[in-house]
């Protein structure tokens, strides 16, 4: 990957941060979080800053820059990706390494006594805001906002914020109305005692309305924030994007939703505590910004209730997401059957291939667009974990390395995110050892039965146990909630060795993602992944009437048995993969075979020939 050149962009950003022209007070150190003000983990171009200062084009990352220094934070998806994106003006940090510090800690250390930090109010949350400000106050250091984004003043090309247009999903896909969503949450206000609520995430906003847009690349979202009080509702928009469509919807609901301008917000939130009385919920995930619009003693800092609401799906919901997983399916049947003919001949690159996937997807009923870019990777560039095919990177598909593909679509009546690693020749021992561990993980997770509400990082060690038996790991997430045709990523579950702060612990209704990995860096990466669904599991006994659960897979695509090291697996475990892999053929053969794709079906069978 090419690196950007830095040198000059932070020699512009540390003369603004001088200039007290545009910060408060001259400032020692500027930091340049990932998100937008909404807290988005995917974001428009116009808001990748963090991308624009330091050449990293991750998702996940914050960036941070001194008088003399540039250091940049990341996880352990995007090591190798950060390390090849970033010229030698930037120190990266490895997030998850007991030896990497902290910001807080990092600027504490490197920063003088008196000196002073800046960063964007708009771009970090309140939380996040308190903790660092804390801390750097014990150093005897300043946080201080800084309103006009410095990054932004030396980014002259910057792309517009885009204005696109916000359409209704109707109740045949959302299962349950406005009204019927304000009044749940009209309840949650009274159990708080608070007498509005603001709302800031993105997906939140879309969910609470029945409303989506494509503000964002992949994510059916638009920029947005909202308000509720106990007997209105205030949609702030962009007026130009709604549709009459749209219009059409709220006003037929038969509930009071006002709709103002989206830069309406703080004179919406200044006039509303004048006259309003009783607390104000703001989400822990709000924006500083936004928090301190609230006084501290009107302000009731907690999770969004909404976050919940749409994390546990409704039957309609249910049935959506499960039928749009059989549909997807059938286009990765006939992408993989197509694409094992291609790699003998070599004539497919990384590219070419996504580009082929999409378009098989795009035959399929209700699909809008992927849920993100796909993840189409040869050899090396599968060991980077959120790798994305360019031009200077493209490699040929062939027999001769792994090949791993992670990619998903948006179907209006539901979002879906599978992972296969496929191999056409001949595979490695330690390469078959290594996928067959991760295809135990896979397993373990999609069998194990737990207690209702159990936290998801409980259940993390037992994706890894195979790996960690002789001595490997992944460094990403086991698993993590998908939206209902919204974000492909959504929380506040989730399941990985780090705990969610907000994990409301596992409930019927939810779905997420279960997908363990292995990455040789340089050489190769696997990872399995499939959406599974929280149900109620039969068990003997019931300890302290507090219900058991266990997950139901609904993901239909067939596991490569060429890569399985069937010796590795117990009978129970083979059992499971005999019984899923029928269950593919069941599903999905027959769909295949009404869209005519006989030859695909024909590969299915082939795939999911029972092992011994």
């Amino acid at each position: 990957m090419p690196q950007k050149r830095t040198s000059h962009l932070l020699t512009n950003l540390r003369s603004l941060m001088k200039n007290t022209t545009y910060v408060p007070q001259a400032i020692n150190a500027y930091i340049i979080p990932s998100g937008d003000a909404h807290q988005s983990e995917y974001i428009a171009e116009c808001d990748e800053r963090r991308a624009f200062i330091s050449g990293f084009t991750g998702s996940a990352g914050t960036a941070v820059v001194t008088d003399s220094t540039a250091a940049l934070w990341t996880d352990g998806r995007y090591y190798l990706q950060a390390r090849q994106e970033m010229d030698d003006n930037w120190i990266l940090m490895k997030q998850g390494i007991p030896s990497t510090l902290t910001e807080a800690k990092w600027l504490s250390k490197t920063l003088n006594v008196g000196s002073v930090v800046g960063v964007d109010p708009y771009l970090v949350e309140s939380e996040w805001w308190r903790d660092l400000a804390k801390e750097l106050q014990g150093a005897g250091q300043t946080l201080i906002p800084v309103s006009k984004n410095l990054i932004d003043i030396i980014w002259e090309d910057r792309p517009k914020r885009p204005i696109k247009p916000v359409v209704p999903l109707e109740v045949k896909y959302t299962g349950r109305s406005v009204a019927e969503k304000l009044q749940e949450l009209r309840c949650k206000l009274i159990e708080e005692n608070a007498a509005m609520i603001i709302i800031t995430a993105l997906d939140e906003v879309a969910y609470l309305f029945n409303l989506r847009g494509s503000d964002i690349a992949y994510n059916p979202v638009f920029f947005s924030y909202a308000a509720v009080t106990s007997n209105e509702a205030y949609l702030f928009v962009n007026l130009s994007q709604l549709t009459g469509a749209a219009k059409d919807s709220l006003k037929a609901e038969g509930v009071n939703i006002k709709i103002l301008p989206y830069e309406e917000l703080s004179h919406f939130i200044e006039n509303e505590l004048a006259t309003l009385s009783g607390k104000v919920w703001v989400s822990n995930h709000s924006s500083q910004a936004i928090a301190q619009m609230v006084p501290k003693e009107r302000r009731i800092v907690k999770l969004s209730p909404i976050a919940l609401m749409k994390a546990v799906k409704n039957e309609t919901e249910i049935k959506g997401m499960e039928a749009c997983h059989i549909r997807d399916a059938v286009a990765l049947c006939q992408y993989f059957h197509w694409l094992e003919k291609e790699a003998i001949a070599g004539t497919q690159t990384e590219i070419s291939a996504a580009n082929y996937l999409q378009k098989l997807r795009e035959d399929q009923e209700n699909f809008v667009g992927p849920s993100f870019s796909t993840i189409s990777s040869v050899g090396p560039n599968a060991s980077i974990v959120h790798y994305e095919p360019a031009p200077e990177t493209d490699r040929k598909i062939t027999t001769e390395e792994i090949y791993l593909c992670d990619s998903g679509g948006q179907y209006k009546d539901g979002t879906t995110d599978v992972t296969r690693t496929m191999h056409f020749g001949i595979p490695s021992k330690f390469e078959q050892e290594c996928y067959t561990r991760v295809l135990k993980g896979v397993i373990s997770i999609a069998t194990c039965i737990f207690p209702s509400e159990v936290k998801g990082n409980c259940l993390d060690t037992l994706a890894r146990k195979a790996l960690w038996d002789v001595g490997l790991d992944y460094g990403h997430g086991t698993g993590h909630g998908l939206g209902m045709y919204l974000n492909v990523h959504e929380g506040p579950m989730g399941v990985s060795w780090r705990s969610y702060p907000d994990d409301p612990g596992l409930k019927e209704g939810m779905f997420l993602s279960d997908e363990p990995g292995y990455y040789e860096d340089g050489k190769f990466g696997i990872r399995i992944e499939n959406v599974v669904r929280v149900v109620k599991a039969e068990t003997p006994y019931n300890h302290r009437d507090r219900g058991f659960l266990t997950f139901k897979t609904i993901t239909y695509v067939p596991i490569q048995t060429k890569l399985i090291d069937p010796s590795l697996l117990t009978k129970k475990e083979v059992d499971w993969l005999n019984s899923y892999h029928m269950e593919c053929r069941n599903k999905v053969g027959e769909l295949l075979l009404q869209q005519g794709h006989q030859e695909a079906y024909n590969w299915l069978v082939r795939e999911t020939q029972p092992i011994g």
